[in-house]
C-alpha cells in the first residue's frame, strides 16, 4: 500500500513538473515561430540593431513585471504603477530641472523611494484594513495621478531642461550594452535569487497559495503582503526615472494604462492571477513575447488597431492555457490526496 502511495506521489509530481515545462516550452516555440514568420516578412527584424532596440524598449516593462509577479504571487494586483511612474518621473525631472548638478544616482534614489512610499501605503491599506487590492490600488492610482498634475502645475518638463547625465541613464552604454538592459538584467538576477533561494521568497508563494494556512504555520502573511507592494512601488519608481530619462520628457499623463501591459506580460509568462503559481523563467519568456509583439507588428505594417486586437488574442490564449494547466494540476493533486 505504501509503495502504491509513493508511486502515486511520484506520478503527480512528474505530471505537475511536466505541465510547467510544457508551458515554458510552448512559449519558446511560440516565440521562435513568430520571430521566423516576421523575419520572412521583414528581413530587418532579427538584425543586431533591431534586437538591441527590442530589448531596450522592453527593459522597463521587464523591470516592472518583476514587481508585478511578486504582487500576483500573493493573490493581489497593483493598478497604481502607471501613476507611480508618472509621479516619480515628474519629481525627478523637476529636481534635475531646478538643480542640474544633482548626480543621476540621487535622482534614481529619489524616484525609487517615492515609489516605495506609495507602495507602502497601498500595501498597508490591503494588509491592515483588508481592502481589496484592486480597490486600494485603483484609489491610489487616482490620488497619485492627481498629485503629478499638482506638483507640475499641468506643465511638461522637456529635454532641454534635463542634464545630459540624467538622460544618459537610459541612453548610455556599458560595454556596448544599453544601460536599461543592464539594469533589467541586474534586477532579474537579484529577484531570481530572492524568490528561489531565500525564506522570504518561498513565503511569498505560501501566502499566495493559502493565506490562512500560512498564518497558522507561523508565516507573517500581512507583513509579506505589505513588503511586495513596497517592492513593486520601488521598482515602479525606478522605472519612472528611467522612463523620463529615456523619452527626455515628463508629463502628467505618462504611462496611462501601462499597468495593463505589465499584467499581460506576467499572464503570458504563466503567472497565476489567483496567486501562488509562477516561475521567473516563464516571466522572462512572457516579457520577451510581449516585447516581440510590440516590436514586430509595426515592422510588418499591421494596423495599430489590429495590433491591439492581436495582442488581446494572444493574452486570452495564454489565460486559457494557464487555466487548463491549473485545472489539470488541481485534478492531479486531488487524485494524489485520495491515494
Amino acid at each position: 500500500m505504501e509503495k502504491e502511495a509513493n508511486t502515486g506521489i511520484s506520478r503527480w509530481a512528474l505530471r505537475a513538473a511536466g505541465m510547467n515545462k510544457f508551458r515554458e516550452l510552448g512559449l519558446v516555440f511560440f516565440i521562435v515561430v513568430i520571430s521566423a514568420a516576421v523575419q520572412v516578412r521583414n528581413h530587418e527584424f532579427l538584425t543586431l540593431v533591431n534586437v538591441g532596440n527590442l530589448l531596450t524598449n522592453t527593459a522597463i516593462l521587464g523591470i516592472l513585471s518583476v514587481g508585478m509577479m511578486m504582487v500576483l504571487l500573493t493573490g493581489g494586483i497593483d493598478l497604481s504603477i502607471g501613476a507611480i511612474i508618472a509621479f516619480s518621473g515628474m519629481a525627478s525631472a523637476l529636481t534635475v530641472s531646478a538643480y542640474p548638478q544633482v548626480p543621476p544616482v540621487i535622482l534614481v534614489l529619489e524616484g525609487a523611494l517615492i515609489g516605495a512610499a506609495v507602495g507602502f501605503v497601498v500595501g498597508f491599506l490591503i494588509s491592515r484594513f483588508s481592502i481589496l487590492p484592486i480597490i486600494a490600488s485603483l484609489g491610489m492610482m487616482n490620488v497619485i495621478r492627481g498629485m503629478t498634475y499638482l506638483i507640475s502645475n499641468g506643465a511638461w518638463v522637456s529635454a532641454h531642461q534635463m542634464s545630459d547625465g540624467f538622460k544618459a541613464l537610459a541612453t548610455g552604454k556599458i560595454f556596448g550594452v544599453n544601460n536599461l538592459i543592464v539594469i533589467a538584467v541586474i534586477v532579474y538576477i537579484v529577484f531570481y535569487y530572492f524568490i528561489n533561494y531565500t525564506r522570504t521568497g518561498r513565503r511569498i508563494y505560501a501566502v499566495g497559495s493559502n493565506p490562512e494556512a500560512a498564518e497558522v504555520t507561523g508565516i507573517p502573511a500581512k507583513p509579506i503582503v505589505n513588503m511586495v507592494y513596497v517592492l513593486m512601488g520601488f521598482l515602479a519608481g525606478l522605472a519612472g526615472v528611467l522612463w523620463v530619462a529615456k523619452f527626455a520628457s515628463a508629463q502628467g499623463d505618462t504611462a496611462v494604462g501601462y499597468e495593463m501591459n505589465v499584467i499581460a506580460s506576467c499572464v503570458l509568462g504563466g503567472i497565476s492571477v489567483s496567486g501562488g503559481r509562477g516561475k521567473v523563467a516563464g516571466l522572462v519568456l512572457g516579457v520577451i513575447l510581449f516585447g516581440i509583439l510590440a516590436n514586430a507588428l509595426p515592422l510588418i505594417n499591421v494596423s495599430p488597431f489590429w495590433q491591439q486586437a492581436i495582442q488581446g488574442f494572444v493574452i486570452l490564449a495564454a489565460v486559457i492555457t494557464n487555466v487548463m494547466i491549473k485545472r489539470n494540476n488541481d485534478q492531479a493533486n486531488l487524485r494524489h490526496r485520495r491515494i
